[in-house]
């Protein structure tokens, strides 16, 4: 039986974390309702489902509508968990917010996803990923010195410091109401995740200047362009594993190499030797070179190459849906779900509709 089997958790329609937390609550067992925009379209290229919906059921509601939002109010009351990810004030401004609910059903976690928090100067204003990186100090090593900061778009902010914190603050929320009967208010904002990440590399002896850390500056700590314009990431950082690099690449009796790993004064002349000797061969040489070693080499591969790799192919981590890479459910409690169904828009809202209020699936709701 999965983990969060018979939980139920009510979702308002948003973008990014909010529903990429609710996915993963379903992937783990929980049953998670959406409830969708009325009227409003999917978007393009998605016509088919969103897969952030995918393990869920759908209802369209207006929650500006007051018999719309009085629906919502009594599905909300069956719930465990509420998941939304709109700015401050706006599930307040609809009587939906944490006290009106969790009057109703003191047993309610209520989860909030924003990217500035719930107050703080910036929490009525716009922002994006990226915003919240830079302010949260999380962007400071994202990126060779020199060059301009950028991470991979959504995975450090709205996946890490957002969507993952949110669900850890949903489980342990769900937790405290199964033990207490008392639910809670979950603030989960990205720039307080991004920062909390940090938490690691503040624990590490490293310097805090660009490109002077040992995980950021080193020539054993970086991306490589080979001869066909791929590229090859190198980060042995243990001294064992820098050994068995060196071996492999032809340089073990090379002093300057031997020497060098943790000499800050020879990283750059390091790395613009390695960067010479990796433009000499395309990836698969690389690739190949290193395959089975524990050097702590790997090939920078698209979502469709890494879905067709050997390891991740024997894994299942990526599949297709309708042509596109997608990837599974994590973390694993077992056999991983073969392809959970995208509901259709408002696809169980007649069935909800009846199960709550008891009306008629084709009529109208109930005030």
């Amino acid at each position: 039986m999965p983990p969060l089997a018979g939980l139920r958790i009510v979702e308002v329609e948003g973008l990014g974390p909010a529903p990429f937390a609710a996915m993963m609550l379903a992937e783990m067992g929980a049953e998670v309702i959406v409830i969708h925009r009325k009227g409003g379209t999917p978007p393009p290229g998605l016509e088919a489902g969103n897969p952030l919906d995918r393990g869920k059921r759908s209802i369209a509601l207006d929650l500006k509508d007051a018999g719309d939002a009085g629906f919502a109010r009594r599905l909300i009351g069956t719930a465990d968990g509420l998941i939304e990810g709109f700015r401050p004030g706006v599930m307040e401004r609809l009587g939906l917010g944490p006290e009106v609910l969790r009057a109703d059903t003191p047993r309610l976690v209520y989860g909030r996803m924003t990217g500035w928090g719930q107050d703080g100067p910036r929490a009525a204003r716009a922002g994006h990923d990226l915003n919240y990186l830079s302010l949260s100090g999380a962007l400071h090593y994202a990126g060779l010195p020199g060059d301009a900061p950028f991470p991979p778009p959504t995975l450090l902010g709205d996946i890490g410091g957002g969507a993952l914190y949110l669900v850890a603050g949903m489980l342990s929320g769900l937790l405290q109401a199964q033990r207490t009967g008392e639910g809670c208010v979950v603030d989960a904002a990205i720039v307080d995740g991004a920062a909390h990440m940090m938490g690691l590399l503040a624990s590490l002896p490293l310097s805090m200047t660009r490109g002077q850390s040992l995980l950021d500056g080193p020539h054993w700590s970086r991306a490589y362009a080979s001869a066909d314009g791929r590229f090859v990431t190198v980060q042995c950082l243990e001294p064992k594993f820098y050994a068995l690099f060196l071996e492999r690449m032809g340089l073990e009796g090379d002093a300057e190499f031997a020497e060098g790993q943790f000499d800050r004064a020879a990283w750059p002349g390091l790395s613009a030797r390695l960067a010479e000797i990796f433009a000499g061969a395309p990836q698969a040489h690389w690739a190949k070179l290193f395959e089975g070693s524990d050097a702590c080499v790997a090939p920078v591969l698209s979502p469709e190459e890494a879905a067709r790799d050997p390891h991740m192919a024997a894994r299942g981590s990526w599949r297709v849906r309708d042509g596109r890479p997608e990837p599974a459910p994590a973390p694993r409690f077992g056999p991983v779900p073969d392809g959970l169904p995208i509901p259709g828009r408002d696809g169980d809202g007649a069935a909800l509709r009846a199960e709550i209020d008891g009306s008629d699936p084709d009529g109208a709701l109930p005030n």
